[in-house]
């Protein structure tokens, strides 16, 4: 009997991936138990904290909304129109749903059962890689190039890089897994299991996996009186058991377990069932492994009561930026995510000082400087801050400094103690010269601006990189208004600024041989910090200062930007920023190594592809710095 209703929406989902995939008699079955739900604006079809559905979902026609909410505020992400598909996150993880959607106009949406479809998922491996790339690279359709990039899969919290972190990363999961041989007792088995608290035990031959005992299997073979409690491991275990290479990531174990319908994973030296046992990964793990995707970071960091507990959470940042690294996310993404996380770690030692001490007698702001306020710190490297209280009454002014110099004291001790060291240049907000008044700020900014370079001893420029970690923006704004102001068509700020840019010369020698440090414990290394990044940190910041380009902080961002505003130099501005990128990721690979702060390069240690490479970086720098040299007529370096 015909079902017009079930062919029109076959008809429908034939003309959108992955679903093109499948034969139409397929998507008649799938069409044939969908619901077809319709939603007036505003209508929630699933909201943060969800226990998720049993369905997921395809726009059929109007558009829904996609919303996270940070501190009480809801923000969109993105949109989903005719043909996107939302709401997947049932198939790869147990906990609620990390996103809201929301009917932005009258719409229909075709409710599709997960376990009507998933048998097509696993029977059919262009539809199962439609997923794991949809998933992994959190795009709505990974082959739609207009759109990659955008929203699937509600996996994201704050930042929609974040995903792409989080499902790259590594698991921890259990590298001491319980065995036993195949001609062990069940019994023997289900005790071993009680012990252990576990619920899994691999079934091996010499030290080779032939299958694997679950509680699953002692429910449904054993407590149904199947088999006696006496059979061998070898009746009832599942064989063959599926085994996965150890560099394994959170994506990619959820797939083999959609894929498998399995609930355990047994990890081998090579990833088959021909070679040693080296663990096992659990649906549990997974569970535990998204518990350290950012934004749940960053949720600890807002409940953290001490210093340790930030500590504690900043390692799991180095982890996450390590194997982010080593799963070749792009290091934009990790240095936005580092940026949030950083900065969240700030305010939260803030939070805690004036838990302490007790309200502010007025309002101020708190701001992240040089590295941190660039959102480029991914090492545990310097502290560098700066504190600007609103003006108050000449009366009141000691005791208000007096106040805030204390909560500095406090905060960046707290900071100190996760890790990040004090400025060997004193540039910290407890220093009584760096917390002041926005009256006397602006007279610093003023001074730094139009008398540049009176004040030698005091470095200046990493006061121009800035960003807000706690307070209030009015006061960050009225910074940046007064910069910008007076930095308008002055010359001899830009003469100072470029001269200094130009202090450090390309990073090759005149037989194109790598300029080395000549002595001291450094000897021999490369100082890929002040030769080759600060050159285009320096760069960047001059050139977005000349050009009254606003609000953009990171040194990539930055060239990014100026390709845009300046159409003729933009092919130099895109090298210059994927320059920055790879000498960041040179920098960060040596400094977790090594547990430094990476500045100095064994160039021993290098292949003769990355000291290419390396190289080439060095072109995009001395072509910017050819280019600030003639754009402000500078003949000469400081």
């Amino acid at each position: 009997m015909k079902n017009p209703i079930a062919e029109r929406i076959a008809d429908f989902l034939k003309n959108f991936p992955p679903f093109n995939s499948l034969t139409y008699a397929e998507l008649f079955h799938i069409a044939n138990e969908i619901k077809v739900l319709y939603l007036e604006k505003n209508k929630i079809l699933f909201q943060i904290g969800d226990v998720c559905h049993d369905s997921f979902y395809i726009v059929a026609s109007g558009a829904i909304g996609l919303s996270v909410t940070s501190d009480a505020e809801e923000t969109l992400i993105d949109k989903c129109d005719e043909g996107d598909i939302l709401g997947l996150r049932p198939f790869f993880a147990k906990n609620n749903y990390l996103m809201t959607a929301k009917a932005r106009e009258e719409s229909i949406v075709y409710a599709i059962p997960l376990k009507v479809f998933q048998p097509f998922v696993t029977a059919n491996p262009d539809v199962l890689s439609f997923l794991l790339e949809s998933f992994a690279s959190n795009t709505r359709n990974p082959y739609d190039q207009e759109h990659r990039g955008k929203l699937i899969s509600e996996n994201i919290i704050y930042k929609e890089q974040q995903a792409d972190i989080q499902y790259f990363q590594s698991i921890h999961y259990s590298k001491e897994p319980i065995t036993a041989s195949q001609d062990s007792i069940v019994k023997d088995i289900a005790q071993m299991m009680t012990d252990n608290i576990i619920g899994s035990v691999i079934i091996k031959n010499g030290n080779l996996p032939i299958g694997i005992v679950t509680d699953k299997d002692l429910r449904s073979k054993i407590a149904t009186g199947q088999f006696p409690i006496t059979t061998l491991a070898s009746k009832i275990m599942t064989s063959p058991v599926i085994t996965v290479p150890e560099d394994l990531s959170l994506a990619e174990a959820q797939l083999y377990m959609l894929k498998y319908n399995v609930d355990y994973l047994c990890v081998t030296e090579d990833g088959s069932d021909k070679s040693a046992i080296r663990g096992i990964i659990s649906e549990n793990d997974l569970v535990v492994a998204q518990a350290n995707n950012p934004g749940v970071i960053i949720k600890e960091i807002k409940r953290a009561q001490t210093a340790k507990d930030l500590k504690r959470i900043r390692e799991k940042l180095t982890e996450l930026i390590e194997t982010s690294i080593q799963k070749d996310i792009p290091l934009s993404h990790i240095m936005n995510i580092s940026g949030e996380i950083n900065t969240a770690i700030s305010r939260r030692a803030i939070d805690l000082a004036i838990l302490e001490m007790g309200s502010p007698p007025a309002r101020f702001a708190w701001l992240s400087i040089g590295s941190q306020g660039r959102k480029e710190q991914l090492l545990l490297t310097d502290q560098d801050n700066m504190l600007i209280f609103e003006d108050v009454a000449q009366d009141k002014y000691r005791d208000v400094k007096d106040y805030f110099l204390k909560l500095a004291r406090r905060a960046t001790s707290t900071l100190e103690k996760v890790g990040y060291m004090p400025s060997p240049d004193g540039a910290v907000a407890s220093n009584i010269i760096w917390c002041k008044s926005l009256t006397d700020w602006i007279k610093q900014y003023n001074s730094w601006i139009n008398t540049p370079g009176e004040n030698t001893d005091v470095i200046s420029t990493i006061f121009f990189d800035y960003e807000i970690a706690f307070g209030e923006s009015a006061i960050e704004e009225t910074i940046t208004e007064i910069i910008y102001k007076n930095a308008k068509s002055n010359k001899l700020f830009f003469d100072y600024l470029g001269n200094d840019a130009l202090k450090k010369p390309p990073p090759l020698g005149f037989f194109r041989q790598f300029l080395v440090e000549e002595g001291g414990e450094n000897k021999d290394t490369f100082d890929i910090k002040s030769r080759a990044l600060t050159p285009l940190i320096d760069a960047g910041r001059l050139l977005v200062l000349s050009q009254d380009i606003k609000g953009v902080n990171s040194t990539y961002m930055r060239f990014k930007q100026l390709a845009v505003a300046d159409s003729r130099n933009s092919e130099l501005f895109l090298n210059c920023a994927e320059a920055f990128l790879t000498l960041s990721e040179f920098r960060t690979v040596e400094g977790l190594k090594n547990d430094s702060n990476g500045q100095f390069i064994n160039l021993e240690e290098l292949s003769k592809t990355d000291k290419v490479k390396l190289k080439n970086c060095f072109i995009p720098i001395k072509e910017v710095q050819e280019l600030i040299k003639n754009r402000f007529k500078l003949t000469y370096f400081s």
